[in-house]
């Protein structure tokens, strides 16, 4: 016999909860919280996991339940339709979260709290009528890939048949259904009968205050609800933000409070952090708990936090003067991360375990790149090794910088300099001024200018620091490296060019700038990398260095005979993160075996390159950069990672839930390769793609490193070559959690 869609949903996620809720709790009963009662933080996972699936759906429901604390409060925006049916839906409109403009198609204009508001109210419409509307992403900026899944709207009762660890009901308009002649105190107490309900929340002072007295001896919590400083409650004609300054009124009728995250610690017009208010202290002093709200992944946090959420979240669980009592978050697995894993653990600990953490311009999402900021930063973040790409002035000096064009990384363009533009097809396809257009005197002249790699998402990197620092050449960054006992990676790539057209042996520079440092007999703390493979061998032929060699193609595969090739004259090899999972319009597709053919060889296999910025992660990751690093750590083995933010690899070494063999909780397993694929709508897939090509010896070879042009120009090679030469050298263009979402969710694809 058939199962109804609908039906056949509720009994899996009915299922899936009863397997995850054998999962073990907190693991912090040792460690001191800040907490009014003593205890760790709670997660609420504000109409599920909606930072992923459409708010308030199944899905989003059932992935909180799955991927985070045992304890994990289900958070639920109730709406009451025409015949006074709760429902679970994150607006008084049905507008942006639902397809409802396609099943009617008049909306309506009503009142509500002083202005006049035009929409699809759920006041209109019985829950029949609501039986063909859908749940749809109301957050543009996030996926709408499962916006055709048919996710119904759900009533309270079918939230609560899923026996949650913890039910919240948020209440946000009381007095709009009043005018509509529906009690929302009545269906709040009758629900309330039926189900468990922990913790019932609004930002309306009557509300609570009406049934306040019928919870008095329930163990469900009454939280008041903060909303703007500047916006008026409605019940009292106060401001919200002289309501806070009165919490003795408030312990009057609410256990609780719930404020945005930014009354806890207030940030700038620029997001910048500033000191903390009291919020938190004074609401313990009354007794009441302390509940933050509005944390998501994937906006822009505080600058402070380097675009890294847990910690952000860390912040205000652990920072050693007040804990909040819980998170609303869109991303519960997150804070799951944060309380469970990262808070109160030793981050002075070594925490050396895998994965080598290399530095990209050193802590390049901090600071500009290659400057002494950006490696001061990544030194003090925890990186193992820090790099230097080399680039030659004209004068005949080798720097560090993360591009020989200076246009990406220096204020050139906007300074005198800006008149000596040249157009050098063999290093890029635009004219430029490139590092050999200026002598090193010239090039200390000019700013830095920080890597802003997603202006296109409006996502800025440190603006207050984006011209700080200064430049090193080689030999200030070997000084560096050598006074902090740090492994260096230096990487060359144009030394063909150099070499063939101005006469620059970079090879030739970097073997004497090595020599000088001292560094010529630490052999152990030196790696050189290129993707060009004479390169490699002419360094082989003259150091005993670590070589690594970098695939800077899209690859599905590798042939056994081009690691053979490789293995002549390298030690690693450096891959990009869609090499070991490749991605389709950001959805993992699956996973290659070149990291585990490469080690089968002995190689080491780094992967790059790690950002913090969501935007540079697959969805399946949840804009969460530990979960993704954890993922190519646990599942896809690599040995390293690059980073622009080395703090965060550092961190995800030192969490405690790494240590816990085979009790590790599920929030640090691995993603599934493909997973989220399964969900996808049918009709929302992308167009399959055809697999990257694989590696082969062909494009491994190259011809020999060409030898050095006569200079006649005393070492002093031309500043603006005009009839470049080829080169002549070829450039080569655990437990698995979202596996049970897999099976859980595909099978909406067959019913």
């Amino acid at each position: 016999m058939l199962i109804s869609r609908p039906l056949f949903l509720l009994l899996v996620l009915h299922s899936a909860v009863l397997i995850t809720s054998q999962r073990s709790s907190t693991n912090n009963s040792t460690s001191p919280w800040l907490t009014l009662n003593g205890k760790a933080p709670l997660v609420i996972a504000k109409g599920g996991f909606s930072g992923l699936f459409p708010d308030s759906s199944y899905a989003a429901y059932s992935l909180a339940n799955m991927t985070s604390l045992s304890n994990v409060i289900l958070w639920c925006d109730v709406q009451l339709t025409k015949d006074a049916v709760g429902i679970c839906f994150p607006d008084l409109k049905l507008d942006n979260s639902s397809d409802i403009a396609n099943v009617f198609k008049n909306s309506t204009v009503y009142l509500v709290n002083g202005q006049l508001m035009k929409g699809y109210f759920p006041v209109d419409y019985t829950l029949n009528d609501l039986a063909n509307v859908y749940l749809t992403q109301g957050i543009y900026s996030r996926t709408d890939k499962f916006d055709g899944n048919l996710f119904s709207i759900l009533r309270v009762e079918e939230l609560a048949s899923l026996r949650p660890p913890g039910l919240w009901l948020n209440i946000q308009h009381d007095a709009f259904y009043t005018q509509h002649n529906l009690s929302m105190r009545s269906f709040v107490l009758s629900v309330s009968r039926r189900v468990i309900v922990n913790y019932i929340s609004s930002p309306e002072v009557a509300f609570l205050s009406s049934i306040a007295a019928r919870f008095r001896r329930s163990t469900t919590k009454l939280v008041f609800r903060f909303l703007g400083a500047d916006d008026i409650e409605p019940s009292t004609n106060q401001t919200y933000g002289s309501l806070l300054q009165n919490l003795t009124f408030v312990k009057a009728f609410a256990s609780g409070i719930l404020v945005p995250k930014t009354s806890i610690w207030p940030v700038t017009s620029s997001l910048y952090l500033q000191p903390p208010t009291s919020v938190v202290s004074n609401a313990h002093k009354e007794g009441l708990e302390v509940f933050a709200s509005d944390f998501t992944n994937d906006v822009p946090l505080s600058y402070n936090y380097s675009y890294d959420p847990i910690k952000e979240y860390l912040n205000f669980i652990d920072n050693g003067v007040f804990s909040v009592d819980g998170v609303l978050s869109d991303f519960p697995i997150t804070p799951s991360e944060a309380i469970d894993c990262f808070a109160h653990a030793n981050m002075n600990s070594s925490g050396k375990a895998n994965p080598l953490i290399i530095s990209h311009n050193g802590a390049s999402g901090d600071y500009p790149g290659s400057t002494d900021l950006a490696y001061m930063e990544a030194r003090d973040a925890g990186a193992d090794v820090i790099d230097c790409s080399v680039q030659m002035t004209q004068d005949g000096i080798p720097i560090c910088s993360g591009s020989i064009n200076l246009i990406d990384t220096t204020n050139v363009a906007q300074s005198k300099f800006n008149t000596r533009t040249t157009n050098i097809p063999q290093i890029q396809s635009t004219p430029g001024i490139f590092t050999f257009n200026l002598t090193w005197e010239e090039i200390k002249k000019l700013k830095p200018v920080i890597s802003n790699p997603f202006l296109d998402y409006g996502l800025f990197r440190n603006p207050v620091h984006k011209n700080d620092g200064q430049f090193f050449s080689l030999d200030d960054f070997m000084a560096f490296a050598k006074g902090n006992s740090l492994p260096v990676l230096i990487s060359i790539e144009h030394a063909a060019y150099l070499v063939e057209n101005l006469g620059f042996n970079v090879i030739d520079a970097v073997v004497v700038a090595l020599n000088k440092s001292g560094y010529n007999n630490e052999n152990q703390k030196v790696m050189i990398q290129s993707t060009n493979s004479s390169v490699l061998m002419k360094f082989m032929e003259k150091t005993n260095y670590k070589l690594v060699y970098s695939v800077d193609e899209f690859i599905s595969d590798i042939d056994d005979s081009a690691i053979k090739d490789i293995k002549r004259f390298a030690h690693s090899v450096a891959i990009t993160k869609s090499n070991v999972f490749p991605v389709n319009q950001a959805f993992i597709t699956g996973m290659t075996k070149v990291v585990s053919k490469l080690q089968a060889f002995n190689l080491t296999a780094y992967v790059y390159l790690f950002r913090n910025e969501f935007v540079s992660q697959a969805w399946d990751v949840f804009s969460d950069p530990t979960v993704e690093i954890n993922t190519f750590v646990t599942l896809g083995k690599i040995d390293g990672i690059i980073s622009d933010f080395p703090g965060t690899a550092a961190a995800y070494r030192k969490n405690r839930c790494l240590g816990m063999g085979k009790n590790i909780p599920i929030y640090m397993t691995p993603v599934q390769p493909g997973s989220l694929m399964q969900v996808i709508t049918p009709d929302f897939l992308p167009p399959a793609e055809a697999p990257n090509p694989v590696l082969e010896d062909s494009n491994v070879a190259e011809p020999p490193f060409p030898s050095a042009k006569t200079n006649t120009s005393s070492g002093t090679a031309a500043a603006s070559p005009t009839s470049p030469k080829p080169s002549g050298q070829p450039r080569r263009t655990t437990c698995v959690f979202l596996s049970s979402l897999g099976m859980l969710l595909a099978s909406l694809l067959f019913f």
